[in-house]
This record gives structure tokens, sequence and C-alpha cells, in this order.
């Protein structure tokens, strides 16, 4: 076995790169034409999801299949070899299947656990077998990578640990909220009707969505899953509906939640197409979606932040003398306009001279206290043993260095409150339908593959993956010994072969020096003849497929070919005839 896989992910890329480097329909199949058509390669098999982009093949030369499979992946993808290749992986023999059988028990997603890539890989093995590009080590491998997934999720609670990508997404947009409670009553709009949105419209209609519109470009297949939608119509009480692509402005301004998920490969929804949809719904300065007031900004009206310029206003006292008007005579609202000054503290004579800072004491003494009745969010005056204290011990620094050296300390900003969600965005394409800079829209929250990989990077684990885990090893393991063993079968076979044609032959010379022997005596001595072959055969060969199940056991093969000096075309012929044998058996299906 020389499987080879080579590719990228979102464990080894930035999103970005992989939005970059996905692989159109198209794409995919001029890959699998051009990597069997490269020397090194003998079959070849591609799994593109929204998350990974791998070409695995079987190659004869490890470090030539490594150059070949990279440089094809780099120019079907359109990023340059040497932007691609940092965020390339690649996995040889026991370690491409131990990593295949792991992506499929979901152990390499993004979601731990999700079951979603099972019917992935099951497109990539049809595809490769409708080109023609899988031969036996690919469809092997596939489908075991199939069953070992299958077997994950039936006999470990691997289920338990995550869920698919949409739900984990739908999650995303409730903020960890229950998404049943989250979506209830919502008019959700679905773009596209692929595999991932026809999930998506399940998931939502499973969630207590009041209705479903189906947008996609090929208008009989939005109206498939909208019928399929509105059969389980009865359990779920969901309507569904399908629109043209055109219609989808108009619907975005309908609908609650948004998932879209495309082939397209530029953006299906921009931000001013997004921002159009949410104007009037919600204003950036208004009420939420509840009916409440945002918080009050500072300096925009209600309680005036304490920080920053314009605070002297809010914070100014009234002097006790009429000498200076209740104003202080260093007119301190003009010294603290600079950005991080507060007219408390050492931040507001910062850089004054001694005698200005002795006119701000005299002048802080006769300031009246706070009144014990107003809000606390609002100071009415200085407290003067306080400001008293903190100026004497800025008066003596003054007087040591001259000056009071300039300070200045950044001051925390206020985060400006958003108003309620009224849109939820949820992209799950790569590359993105949705313009990333709608998450700065008021009244709108995006999620996309990008934050969902930040979020599931602290997913918990559960402890159900150890077992799926021992379920990996063990199949990579009894994976590996299969095909070791298959390797040298058409060896044995061919041996067998030679043997029975010897025995043939030597019979035949036999009924020529003897003709006088009747059937019976002949048919006795030619049974002889197969017994003792067969029994000299017989331990060797079961001894060799045993030994050659082993790891490292490849060359028990290469040395009955010396051994018994077979010609190598008459095993390549052998082989040649399981694969047809299989194929064709494959082609007609289960009886």
């Amino acid at each position: 076995m020389s499987l080879l896989v080579v590719g990228l992910s979102h464990r080894s890329a930035p999103v970005s790169v992989l939005e970059r480097a996905s692989l159109s329909a198209d794409a995919q199949i001029k890959l699998l034409q051009d990597t069997v058509a490269a020397e090194p390669a003998a079959e070849a098999a591609v799994l593109a999801t929204c998350n990974r982009i791998e070409l695995y093949a079987d190659v004869d030369k490890f470090h030539a299949g490594v150059a070949e499979l990279s440089t094809l992946l780099a120019q079907h993808s359109g990023v340059g070899l040497d932007e691609l290749t940092p965020y390339l992986y690649v996995h040889y023999e026991d370690r491409a299947v131990h990593h295949l059988f792991s992506v499929a028990c979901g152990l390499d997603s993004m979601v731990v656990g999700e079951g979603q890539i099972l019917g992935q890989i099951k497109d990539s093995l049809a595809r490769a077998q409708e080109l023609h590009s899988a031969g036996r080590l690919l469809n092997d491998l596939f489908q075991q990578a199939l069953r070992v997934g299958k077997r994950a999720h039936s006999e470990t609670g691997i289920d338990r640990a995550g869920q698919s990508l949409v739900t984990f997404g739908l999650e995303q947009l409730a903020l960890g909220g229950d998404v049943q409670d989250w979506a209830r009553g919502k008019k959700a709009l679905v773009i596209g009707a692929g595999s991932m949105s026809s999930l998506a419209a399940a998931t939502l209609a499973r969630a207590g969505v009041s209705r479903i519109v189906i947008a996609n470009r090929t208008a009989d297949r939005a109206e498939r899953l909208a019928e399929i939608l509105n059969e389980g119509a009865s359990e779920s009480g969901v309507a569904a509906r399908a629109v043209s692509m055109d219609a989808v402005p108009g619907e975005l301004t309908r609908a609650d939640v948004v998932v879209s998920c495309t082939g397209a490969t530029g953006l299906v929804l921009t931000a001013e197409a997004v921002a159009t949809a949410v104007s009037g719904r919600v204003g950036v300065d208004g009420p939420d979606a509840g009916g409440r007031a945002t918080d009050a900004q500072p300096g925009a009206g209600g309680a005036p932040s304490l920080r920053g310029p314009g605070a002297a206003q809010a914070v100014r006292p009234a002097a006790a003398g009429a000498e200076h008007d209740g104003e202080c005579p260093l007119d301190l609202p003009a010294m603290q306009a600079t950005a991080g000054f507060s007219v408390l503290g050492e931040a507001a004579v910062a850089g004054m001279a001694a005698a200005d800072l002795e006119q701000h004491a005299a002048w802080v003494d006769n300031a009246p206290r706070p009144q014990s009745s107003a809000p606390a969010a609002v100071v009415t005056g200085f407290d003067p043993a306080q400001e008293t204290e903190a100026i004497a011990a800025l008066a003596a620094a003054a007087a040591t260095v001259g000056r009071i050296p300039e300070r200045r300390r950044p001051e925390p900003v206020a985060e400006i409150p958003r108003p309620r969600p009224v849109l939820f965005l949820l992209d799950l394409a790569m590359p993105r339908d949705i313009d990333g800079a709608a998450h700065r829209l008021a009244g709108v929250r995006l999620v996309d593959i990008e934050s969902l990989a930040d979020a599931s990077a602290d997913a918990p684990m559960a402890a159900d993956v150890d077992q799926v885990r021992r379920i990996v090893g063990d199949e990579v393991a009894a994976f590996g010994a299969a095909q070791r063993a298959a390797h040298i079968t058409p060896t044995v076979v061919a041996l067998r072969t030679m043997a029975a044609d010897v025995v043939a032959n030597e019979i035949a010379r036999l009924d020529g020096r003897l003709p006088e022997l009747d059937d019976k005596q002949r048919g006795e001595i030619t049974q002889a003849v197969r017994r003792v072959v067969d029994k000299l055969l017989h331990a060797p060969t079961v001894r060799v497929k045993q030994l050659a199940a082993e790891p490292g056991g490849a060359g028990y093969a290469d040395a009955l070919r010396t051994l018994f000096d077979l010609d190598p075309e008459t095993v390549a012929a052998v082989s040649r005839a399981e694969d047809s044998t299989e194929k064709n058996g494959k082609n007609r299906g289960p009886a």
C-alpha cells in the first residue's frame, strides 16, 4: 500500500486561506483527472468540504508524489504553491488511513462528532468512481471509512460530544441559549438547496420556525426541498416555499433567520444588501427589538460619563465665593480638554506650575461637599478632604521639580451598546456567501465559518472520544493487515497456477510414455500428484499470508516471486483479473 494524502483544513490553515483555496465541482473533476494522469499517481480521490480540501492518491514514489499532489492542489485552487505549502499536511500509508478514519468519525471536524462528514465522504467516493479514478485501494479505503464512521456513531456516544455544523451555528446565533426557544415563531430564509442547506432547513423546521423560504439558482432543487419540508409539515408545522434568487432581496426584509450555503465564488449577500433589509426595522440610536431604550452613551443624554472630554462640565462644583463667579480661576475645563485628562486628581493638573496649584487648592478648600441625595453616577461637587490631600502632594512635588510632569493615562472607553439583533445570519459556505462587514451593522448578528472555528476551539470533549479513538486504531490495524494480505494474494495465486501447470504437463508426458493406462489409473495418478503439490505449498502459502499481514510484510511477495521465479506479468494478470471481477460484482449490486 502506497497511500498518500496531501491537504489542508481548519486545523492547519486560517479560514481566509481555506476560502481562497476552495474548489468548485468542476475544479474537483479537473483535479482528479490531472492527478491520475500524473506519473506518480495510479488512483485519486478528492475530499472537499467547507473546512477541508484533501487529495488522496495511490503513488509509487513518496517524494515525487508529495511534490506532484501539492503542485496540483495549488494549480487548481488558485493559491500559489509558495503561499499554500506552509498550510499543507502530508500523511502516508497507515497514517493516511488513520487520518481518513478519524475524519469519518468526526474526530477531525470543526464540531467534534458531527455526522455530516459521512455523506461528504460518500459523495467523494461516488465522484471518483464515476470518473474511474478510484481503483481497488481507494475503493476499499473509502468504503471502510464509511463503515468505521457508522460504527463509531452506533457503538459510542460520540454524537453527544458535538453536533452538526448547522446545529452548532444555530446555537451560536442563539448565544448559547436553547435553540428551540430562540427559533420558535421566526421566519427563515435558506439560500442554496445542497446537502448543507437541506440539513439547515430540516434543522430549522425541527427547531420550530414558522416558515421557511428556499432560494436557489436551480429552481427544481429548491422546489423539491420545499416539497420535502411540506410533506413533513404535519409533524413540524412549518410551511415551506421555493423562490428564485432574484426574490432574495425582498425575502430578506421579511426574514428573521438567514442560512446561506451555496457554491458561488462571489458574495451572495453584500453588506449593503443586508443594511437595506434591516433599515426601518431597527434604529442605531433607537430602542431595541424588545422595546427598551439602549443604554445612554457618554455625552449623548442620560447619565454623563465621569471620564474623558466634557466630564468637567458635569462635575464642576459651584465655588463658595463670588470672586470667581463659581468657576475655578484656572479654567480647568480648558485644561482637561486633552484626551485622557480628568478633572479629578493629578491628571487635571499635570504640567501645571506650583503657583497655579496653590490657586486651585485654595479654590477647592471653598468648594461645597457632594450632596448625599445626588445619584451615584452624578458628581455635584468635590470632596475637599480628598482633593486637598491630593493637591498638597502634587504641590510638594511641583516645589521640587518646578512643574508636575505630564502623565497621560489611558482612560477606559465605554463600549457602545448595540441594539438587539433583528436579523440573524448563518454563513456555512466556503468561500463565504455573506459579506463579513455585515457583522458591524446594528441589528445584525452574523455567524460564519471563521467565528464557528473560534467558538469550537473551546468546545468540551466527551469521554466517548477516547473510545472512538480506540476504534479507529483497531480499524486502521485491521485495514492495513487486510491490504498487506491482499497484496500478496496475486503472488500466491500465480504460484499455485504455476504448480497446476507443472502437474498438467507431467501428467500429459506420462500419458505419452504409458498410453496403456486406463482412465481410472490415470485419475488416481493425477490426484496423487496434485495432493503432493498442494501439501507442499499449503504451509508456505498460509504462513506467508500471515507474515505479509504484519507491519513490514510487503517484502514477502517479492521473496516468493524470486524464490519460485514467477513471471511478474503473470502476477499482474492475476491482479487485473481480480480487479475486473470485483468491479463487475459491485456493478451488479446486491442480490
